[in-house]
């Protein structure tokens, strides 16, 4: 096996292994300390059918919970992140975010695997949050400090909400909103991984919704603000896509977010979670 640095904030790509097979303790250990290094793991080269998907993502840890998108038929634990050629509806996921960061044990990581990758344009960018958190202004770090953050799905996945009921219609995407949506769970801003225990940001504003004990005349614009600086170019990996290409992030130390500029081509990949430890 070898790995490949991006040369960027994070990231690396992973040579020299067949994902079609079991794979060895020894390997799995080799893996996942790159992972812990890395942040983002690029396994190019793969033809991989859903077994072999849901077979890598066990040897990591258990799948997690997806709630609000079906699955794919016949598997409880693949979804679908598809978009059509002619689809018009907004691109999903082009924002800012850890995934699943509002539910109580979020996931430890995600794998997704390239079916459809269009000729031009659908990179997704990373951002190293263990980066945001060293280079973070004095200032601003002090106003975090200690902060537990309000999480929830309700702007995306409630019934009014941004994948809400008005939108599903329109999606290639089999999206379920519900009321389960508005609940809400608290995690410290600031955390030690935990696996490393280095410090990092954990998720942003869209499914951080406030802070504990901060009014929103507030906490809204400091969270605007942490966006703006979460995402910065100087901590971004932009991963490429290529067919049979499979990608494994650790969503507790990087945010992600989808591009577009693929408008009239298919785009079709297949996601699991890793359940966190």
């Amino acid at each position: 096996m070898q790995i490949t640095p991006s040369g960027q904030a994070c990231g690396a790509t992973v040579s020299g292994v067949d994902l079609r097979q079991p794979l060895s303790g020894d390997l799995v250990g080799a893996i996942r300390a790159a992972w812990l290094e890395h942040h983002v793991l690029a396994f190019p080269d793969q033809d991989l059918t859903d077994d072999d998907l849901e077979r890598f993502t066990l040897h990591f840890g258990s799948f997690g919970d997806d709630p609000f998108i079906a699955p794919v038929p016949g598997r409880k634990h693949v979804i679908a992140v598809e978009r059509l050629a002619d689809e018009t509806s907004p691109l999903f996921a082009e924002n800012w975010h850890s995934d699943w960061s509002f539910q109580a044990r979020p996931p430890a990581g995600t794998c997704l695997y390239g079916i459809k990758i269009p000729p031009v344009g659908g990179d997704t960018l990373f951002a190293n949050q263990h980066a945001a958190l060293d280079a973070m202004p004095y200032a601003l770090r002090k106003r975090v400090e200690g902060r537990m953050a309000i999480h929830s799905a309700k702007r995306a996945y409630a019934p009014d909400g941004f994948y809400g009921e008005g939108d599903k219609a329109k999606r290639s995407m089999d999206i379920r909103p519900s009321k389960d949506a508005e609940a809400t769970q608290l995690h410290p801003y600031i955390r030690a991984h935990p696996e490393t225990g280095r410090l990092g940001l954990f998720s942003c504003f869209g499914y951080i919704i406030g802070f504990e004990g901060m009014d929103d005349e507030e906490a809204l614009p400091l969270l605007i603000e942490l966006y703006q600086y979460q995402g910065q170019e100087a901590f971004q990996y932009r991963h490429k896509w290529q067919p049979g290409m499979l990608l494994m992030w650790d969503n507790r130390s990087v945010l992600h977010a989808a591009t577009g500029g693929y408008d009239g081509h298919h785009r079709l990949l297949h996601r699991t979670t890793i359940a966190a430890a």
